[in-house]
């Protein structure tokens, strides 16, 4: 690890690097780096960890990547010291994404210290929930969360309108299985089970089997038809509360925000035992997000359609360690 300075700017920037590795990303590719100088870390978006094929535009790694910004800035309140962040580009390195320094002295507030508490134990869930509905307030919440990143939260209460979104799902799932290079670029993060790799889908985080939830929101074939993946559990079959994050604009610096606000939403909702799916197969299907846009979204930008519920398991993620992730800066 490159840090410079006293003993007290290495501590800090390890807690920061320990924290940021846990960060939730597109099928768990972590991409991006850090480097780090004195107490202040930055970020870069690692473009050779980008899914060519779903993700042309970078856009989903631009979220995995604000949601490592987040968990950044978190761990600077953990400290008891304020963020200070400088988003940054550079033509000759395209892939900066900000400076993250350590600011004025500030106590984080409860909430923040139970966010940080949930970056190591939050998971994505693949398959149904259980039939309970979602603690009170925690939805107004969440929706408070991301409008202080200047992103919308859209809870869809209309049953049709989730028949709609799942039946889309299902379409940008079956044209991505058409594609031979698509799953070629899924089975290149969906590894074997037992494989040893810090990154990627692994067959103990998805069912062998889908859990039709109804309405059934399609999940990703990361078994491949191998016989891999989790016996389901028959209990887990409600789809839970189904919500879309919206964005403004639809730049490079909307995919950042979105980012955010979906890890302070995430964070949040673990805080409550609340899990969260991932179901953006028809975001990456042009035709079905612009559709998504107009129809289901008063013409704003859609970047995650989610669904938010309990699950029983919490099955440990993967990351790779803070020394693999820390470069140089040039």
């Amino acid at each position: 690890m490159n840090v410079a300075g006293s003993t007290e700017e290495e501590k800090a920037a390890r807690l920061l690097l320990d924290a940021v590795v846990w960060a939730p990303s597109v099928h768990n590719t972590q991409p991006w780096w850090f480097g780090t100088h004195g107490s202040t870390v930055t970020v870069h978006a690692d473009t050779d960890r980008r899914l060519e094929i779903a993700d042309p535009d970078g856009r989903e790694m631009l979220i995995s990547c604000g949601a490592a910004l987040y968990t950044l800035r978190l761990a600077v309140r953990h400290l008891g010291r304020h963020p200070h962040v400088q988003l940054s580009s550079d033509p000759d390195r395209p892939g900066l994404i900000a400076d993250v320094a350590i600011g004025r002295p500030g106590q984080p507030t409860g909430e923040e210290e139970r966010m940080y508490d949930q970056i190591r134990r939050r998971r994505t869930h693949r398959g149904g929930f259980r039939p309970e509905g979602l603690p009170a307030g925690l939805l107004e919440s969440l929706k408070a969360q991301a409008h202080d990143e200047a992103v919308m939260l859209r809870v869809v209460a209309d049953p049709r309108a989730r028949i709609a979104l799942a039946a889309l799902t299902e379409v940008g799932e079956q044209t991505h299985r058409q594609n031979p290079a698509y799953l070629a670029e899924m089975a290149r993060w969906a590894p074997r089970p037992g494989s040893d790799r810090a990154d990627g889908v692994h067959a103990d985080t998805y069912p062998r089997d889908p859990e039709h939830t109804d309405p059934y929101f399609a999940e990703r074939d990361f078994a491949r038809g191998q016989g891999w993946g989790l016996l389901g559990d028959d209990q887990q079959d409600a789809t839970g509360v189904v919500a879309l994050l919206t964005t403004a604009a639809d730049g490079r610096g909307d995919w950042l925000r979105a980012g955010q606000a979906l890890q302070r939403i995430l964070l949040r909702a673990a805080d409550n035992d609340v899990s969260a799916a991932f179901h953006t197969q028809a975001l990456e299907v042009p035709e079905l997000r612009e559709f998504i846009r107009r129809r289901h979204c008063d013409d704003a930008y859609p970047q995650m359609i989610v669904r938010l519920g309990f699950a029983d398991s919490e099955i440990p993620g993967v990351r790779r360690s803070p020394a693999d992730l820390s470069r140089p800066e040039p």
